[in-house]
């Protein structure tokens, strides 16, 4: 025995609603990190008529020491790589300035003081011998003069 009811045949009416709503658009807002970022701002120098961009500075240009004005430079260091004697030629800016001279390796150790002394004013040259304690290797020539200081890589052979 079947029972079928009509209405689970029947069709139902079309529904078709159009609405013409405005929608509103989602806008998705960037987040804005907020930081205090120096912007970049090349020097830019003249070199004989020509333009030429310097390096990277935030600094103005009068806050920059001039060469006269420094206690230590470091002219030259020769020969590197060195194998039992280091040469050094150096400029000291005041009389009497407390000069040390050490070797450093890669992880900032102290390996030798090659010169602990005071320095007259001027350019010298200075020698020192290579410890023989010293092993080969890439190492660092710290030169401290006063209040400053500079460093310097070399090699040992």
């Amino acid at each position: 025995m079947f029972l079928c009811g009509v209405n689970s045949w029947a069709q139902q009416a079309d529904s078709i609603h159009i609405s013409l709503k405005n929608r509103t658009k989602k806008v998705n807002r960037i987040p804005e990190i907020k930081a205090n970022i120096t912007p970049y701002k090349p020097l830019y120098t003249w070199i004989g008529g020509s333009g030429m961009f310097n390096t990277y500075s935030t600094t103005p240009k009068n806050t920059i020491p001039a060469a006269k004005d420094k206690l230590l430079t470091i002219v030259k260091i020769y020969p590197n790589p060195v194998e039992d004697q280091l040469n050094m030629i150096l400029s000291i800016g005041k009389d009497g300035t407390q000069t040390t001279i050490k070797i450093i390796d890669l992880l900032g150790n102290e390996v030798a003081t090659l010169a602990n002394e005071r320095l007259n004013a001027g350019e010298q040259t200075k020698s020192f011998v290579i410890p023989s304690r010293i092993n080969p290797g890439i190492y660092f020539l710290r030169v401290i003069a006063g209040s400053e200081s500079q460093v310097k890589r070399i090699s040992v052979l």
